[in-house]
C-alpha cells in the first residue's frame, strides 16, 4: 500500500515520476489567472494566523463547510479564528475523494513541513504549528517561496491600479505582479451595480459618459493605462453567451435607455453585450491581449445568503445552457473587423468540453499555434477526474503541447501547490500513455512537452512585458 500522500503521489509510473521529479517539480509557476487581491500583496503585513491566510475568503472550503453541517457562525461569521480552523479540521475526514483533502494537506506539507493528517484529534497541535510559521510571513514571501514567476490579479476598468504602481517600486516577491482587465460590470447593463460603476468610470476617465460612444472611448482609454501596467490579459465572467446579434443601433438605444435609469429588455441587454463583446475584443487584438470567456456558471443560487454575504461565497452552480450556436456567431462577428485576439476558453459544464475543443480548433489564425485553444479544468473541474477527463478529451482533438496548463483561480497565497496538483495528474497521465504503448519513451520529447505545458506556454503570452 501506498503511503499517504507520500512523494510519489498520484505518480503511478516509472515515466511519471521521472516526469514529475525531474521536470515539472523545479520549474517556476506562472498564475495567469487568480483572485489574491493586489492590496494585500502590495501592502505585504504579516497575517493574524493561519485561518486568515487559510479561509479567508476561500468559498471552495466554506461550501464544504456548510454540506458537512457547520454552522455559518464558524465560516464566515464572528466566531474567533481558532474556532475557525478547528470546525474545518473537523470537516477534513469528511472529503474523502475530494481535492480540498489533498490541497489542505499539500499545504501542510510544503509551507509547514507538517505530514500528518488534520483531523479533530491533531488541530489543536497543527493549528499551534502553523501559526508560529505563518506569522512570521507575508505574502511576498509566500510568492517568493513558491517559485513563482508571474502572477495576473484581477482587476475592474476602474481600479486606479495604485497598488500595482507600489509593487513597480518596491516588489520582494521575486515575481511580476501583473494586473488583468475584467470588465464584467460593463457589460452587466441591468445589474444595480451598473450605474454607479458608469459614474465611477467618469471620475476616473474625467468625462462624462453621454452615449454608447463615449462608453467605448472611456474604456479605450483605461485599456491604455493597464497596457502601460502590464496588463496583457482580458477575462470575462460570460456565464451565458450574448445572442443573437442586432448591431450596434440597438446597443446604443439600450445603453441610452440604462443611462437614464430605466430597466432594457433581455434582447436588448444581450444585443448590448454581443456588441460590447465584439467591441472590446477588436480592442484586444490590437493591443496584443489574450481574451479569456469563462462560459458556464450559474451565480448566486441563493437569494437570501447573496443578501447576506454578497458574491463569491460558496453559492454558485453549474448552468446547462446550449453554448455552440451562440459562441460561433460571437467569435465570427469578432472576426470580421480583426484577427482573433489569442483566446482561451473556460466551460463550467464538463458537456461542452469536446464543443469547445473542436470549436477552437475551427477558429485558428495561420502560423499562430493555439491562437483559440481551452483554458484549465474551472472550478468544480480543477481536481483529479476533473483534470484527468479534460486532458484526455483535449488530447484527443488538439495538440496537448499547446495546453495552456494550470492556473490556481483562488483568493489564497497557499494555493500555489495546485500547480504541483495539475503537474503531477498531467505527469501521469502522460506515463499511462507511454507505458500502456500508446506513445513512444522519448524522454526529450516528452521533457519539451512538460516544460511548455507546465509553465512555457503561459508565461510566453507576458513575452512583450519581460
Amino acid at each position: 500500500m501506498q503511503q499517504f500522500m507520500d512523494k510519489d503521489f498520484l505518480l503511478k509510473t516509472e515515466t511519471a515520476r521521472a516526469l514529475f521529479h525531474q521536470v515539472a517539480a523545479g520549474l517556476p509557476i506562472c498564475d495567469f489567472h487568480c483572485h489574491i487581491p493586489v492590496r494585500q500583496i502590495a501592502e505585504n503585513k504579516p497575517f493574524a494566523s493561519i485561518t486568515e491566510v487559510w479561509l479567508g475568503g476561500d468559498h471552495y472550503k466554506w461550501r464544504a463547510m456548510r454540506i458537512a453541517g457547520v454552522p455559518e457562525e464558524k465560516i464566515t461569521g464572528n466566531a474567533s479564528d481558532e474556532e475557525k480552523f478547528m470546525a474545518w479540521a473537523a470537516t477534513m475526514p469528511k472529503l474523502i475523494g475530494n481535492p480540498l483533502y489533498h490541497w489542505t494537506h499539500l499545504e501542510l506539507q510544503r509551507y509547514f513541513g507538517i505530514d500528518e493528517p488534520l483531523n479533530a484529534g491533531s488541530a489543536a497541535r497543527i493549528y499551534k504549528d502553523c501559526n508560529a510559521k505563518i506569522t512570521a510571513m507575508r505574502p511576498q514571501d509566500l510568492i517568493r517561496t513558491s517559485n513563482v514567476k508571474l502572477v495576473c490579479t484581477t482587476d475592474d476598468p476602474v481600479d486606479s491600479l495604485v497598488f500595482h504602481a507600489a509593487l513597480r517600486e518596491r516588489n520582494e516577491s521575486g515575481a511580476q505582479i501583473l494586473p488583468a482587465w475584467r470588465p464584467d460590470k460593463a457589460l452587466n447593463l441591468n445589474a444595480d451595480s451598473f450605474l454607479p460603476w458608469l459614474a465611477q468610470l467618469e471620475e476616473v476617465a474625467g468625462k462624462r459618459i453621454e452615449n454608447f460612444a463615449g462608453l467605448k472611448k472611456a474604456l479605450s482609454a483605461r485599456m491604455q493605462v493597464f497596457h502601460e501596467a502590464g496588463c496583457r490579459l482580458s477575462d470575462h465572467a460570460l456565464d451565458t453567451v450574448p445572442y443573437p446579434p442586432q448591431g450596434n443601433e440597438t446597443a446604443e438605444e439600450a445603453f441610452a435607455a440604462r443611462r437614464a435609469g430605466k430597466t432594457v429588455s433581455p434582447e436588448e441587454e444581450n444585443a448590448y453585450r454581443f456588441e460590447m463583446m465584439r467591441w472590446l475584443a477588436a480592442e484586444y487584438s490590437s493591443l496584443g491581449w489574450t481574451m479569456q470567456l469563462h462560459i458556464g456558471a450559474r451565480r448566486n443560487l441563493n437569494d437570501a445568503m447573496f443578501k447576506k454575504l454578497g458574491p463569491d461565497t460558496g453559492f454558485d452552480g453549474i448552468d446547462d445552457d446550449a453554448i455552440s450556436g451562440k459562441l460561433t456567431a460571437l467569435l465570427n462577428a469578432m472576426m470580421a473587423t480583426q484577427p482573433l485576439p489569442r483566446t482561451l476558453l473556460f466551460t463550467l459544464n464538463h458537456k461542452d468540453n469536446y464543443i469547445l475543443s473542436t470549436l477552437s480548433g475551427a477558429l485558428q489564425r495561420s502560423g499562430v499555434a493555439a491562437n483559440v485553444n481551452q483554458g484549465p479544468a474551472w472550478w468544480f473541474h480543477d481536481q483529479k477526474e476533473g483534470m484527468e477527463k479534460h486532458l484526455r478529451e483535449l488530447a484527443s482533438v488538439t495538440p496537448l503541447s499547446e495546453f495552456i496548463g494550470m492556473t490556481t483561480d483562488s483568493r489564497s497565497l497557499l494555493s500555489y501547490t495546485r500547480h504541483e496538483y495539475f503537474r503531477r495528474i498531467f505527469c501521469n497521465q502522460l506515463g499511462r500513455w507511454v507505458e500502456d504503448g500508446e506513445y513512444p519513451y522519448d524522454f526529450k520529447a516528452l521533457e519539451a512537452i512538460v516544460r511548455k505545458v507546465c509553465f512555457e506556454n503561459a508565461y510566453a503570452l507576458f513575452a512583450s512585458v519581460r
